[in-house]
């Protein structure tokens, strides 16, 4: 793939990521507030509605409001920018490409509830029995889809390099 279609493969992942988390953020907040949990798929997949003004799980949320501004709204937003710099700056390609996108766009549509809210829409809750998830959104499952691309990626490369030494003893 050419470098500007690599360019314009990114972009629009980045933009259907963003648009698919505040349609779905945007469906929850109009349907869901106020209503019981709704089970689907033998209670496998809940909707249930939650708005989120601390981090990963609720941390933090019990902290004072300018701590959790600086805290989830500035130093992640910085964060933000330095992993979209440091992708560029690299000149990252390919699946990690992929996974820096996934990553970037998905901490932007939260960090925007955050800087605009306060707090991040939560809404999806998955598992068997007992055992489920916390509450998340696409946005988080964006992140956390880019956060694996880009370990797998990284592994893959470092075992890559290992085996090239070994067999040149």
């Amino acid at each position: 793939m050419t470098k500007i279609g690599m360019r314009v493969v990114l972009l629009i992942t980045m933009i259907a990521t963003v648009g698919c988390d505040r349609v779905t953020k945007h469906l929850a907040s109009g349907m869901l507030p106020g209503t019981p949990a709704r089970s689907f798929l033998a209670d496998t997949v809940r909707f249930a509605y939650v708005e989120n003004a601390g981090g990963f799980l609720s941390l933090g949320a019990d902290l004072p409001d300018p701590v959790r501004a600086i805290l989830f709204t500035g130093a992640t937003g910085l964060m933000l920018l330095v992993v979209a710099l440091a992708g560029i700056r690299l000149r990252v390609t390919g699946w990690p490409a992929f996974g820096v996108s996934l990553l970037v766009a998905g901490g932007a549509s939260n960090w925007f509830d955050r800087a605009l809210r306060g707090s991040v829409v939560d809404f999806l809750n998955v598992g068997v029995g007992s055992l489920r998830t916390g509450i998340f959104n696409f946005a988080d499952v964006a992140i956390m889809l880019g956060a694996a691309i880009c370990l797998v990626a990284q592994l893959r490369h470092a075992g890559d390099h290992s085996h090239a030494g070994s067999e040149c003893r």
